[in-house]
């Protein structure tokens, strides 16, 4: 394999708290070890178009605290057709890139597999998703954050449902995956949890909240994962309502107020050890693998298996929200 001496980092689909910190990573380190670096702007779309921008030391200063990414982020159609792929390995080679660290989820690495097998560029992924869906580290960059300002919303909303004998159905984020809704129901104090991998059972639902309402608590919160079955927080709200109206009832929708803000400690630190690991990686030949931290320790997963396996939900962390219901 010849020597690398220019890489590219990007960021694609849903931006997530600590991406900067990853890039900023990423940047550093790759200076560090004498290798140019170059930031696509909008992900794949920008690929295509030759987006790409010199980064320096000096233009990854200041970012580590913010939140979202500075190299922008976009779903790309057309890099889903082979003549959008072409097109971008035209720019890529035309701008030297040799390898590319691209920051995303499951939708960015089954992008860069492809893109390899065609044209053999070689891409170390690092898991940007505020959902912690992806198989192959324990946690995933930006979801500390998303739950720590999904919590702070759920504790004001505990505050208000308190004061007026009210029960609370709180949406936050998690088309497919239950893991921020499960995280701030336990953290929260909420009476249960709507997820997608477990099947919704309305009357079971009442029965708890009924259970509350004998044991004279004042207020209910109900923390519902987006992409339930039975589906969101106000069609699961009306649904209780027809049969159990003792509370007043309300409903909260957080929305992409998950996705900003400054990333967590923990976020920071993530993106730095994954943006790191992630270039020492390219100059050692590995590619198409995403890494991540398992156990504490960095690990690499193939993007075969990090894409076709999801994590799975803790059982037992679903029995947690039930015991401290009552």
């Amino acid at each position: 394999m010849a020597e690398l001496k220019k890489i590219a980092v990007m960021t694609s689909g849903g931006d997530a708290p600590g991406m900067n910190a990853c890039i900023r990573a990423v940047v550093r380190n790759a200076i560090f070890k004498g290798v140019e670096v170059v930031g696509i702007h909008r992900g794949y779309e920008g690929m295509i178009d030759g987006d790409f921008e010199n980064l320096e030391s000096h233009k990854v200063s200041n970012i580590i605290q913010r939140g979202g990414t500075i190299l922008k982020s976009a779903r790309s159609e057309r890099f889903r057709t082979k003549e959008g792929r072409q097109k971008a390995f035209e720019q890529m080679k035309f701008a030297g890139v040799q390898a590319f660290v691209a920051i995303g989820g499951d939708g960015t690495f089954r992008g860069a597999t492809v893109f390899e097998k065609e044209h053999g560029i070689q891409c170390i992924g690092v898991p940007g998703t505020i959902d912690n869906d992806l198989f192959g580290t324990d946690y995933t960059l930006g979801f500390d954050t998303a739950i720590n300002t999904a919590i702070d919303a759920i504790d004001k909303i505990r505050d208000t449902a308190d004061s007026h004998n009210r029960l609370f159905f709180v949406e936050v984020m998690g088309r497919d995956a239950g893991f921020i809704a499960l995280s701030c129901a336990i953290a929260g104090g909420a009476e249960a949890v709507v997820i997608p991998e477990t099947e919704t059972n309305i009357d079971n639902l009442i029965t708890i909240l009924e259970k509350g309402w004998y044991h004279k608590k004042s207020s209910a919160i109900v923390v519902v994962a987006e992409g339930d079955e039975a589906g969101g927080a106000y069609d699961i709200a009306r649904l209780v309502k027809e049969k159990f109206s003792e509370y007043d009832t309300r409903v909260a929708i957080l929305g992409h107020i998950q996705r900003g803000g400054n990333p967590s400690v923990y976020d920071r630190i993530l993106g730095s050890r994954l943006g790191v690991g992630a270039v020492d990686a390219l100059l050692a030949g590995r590619r198409n693998e995403m890494i991540g931290v398992t156990n504490g320790k960095i690990s690499f997963t193939p993007f075969s298996k990090a894409t076709k396996h999801h994590q799975e939900i803790n059982k037992n962390l679903l029995q947690l929200v039930e015991i401290l219901s009552i």
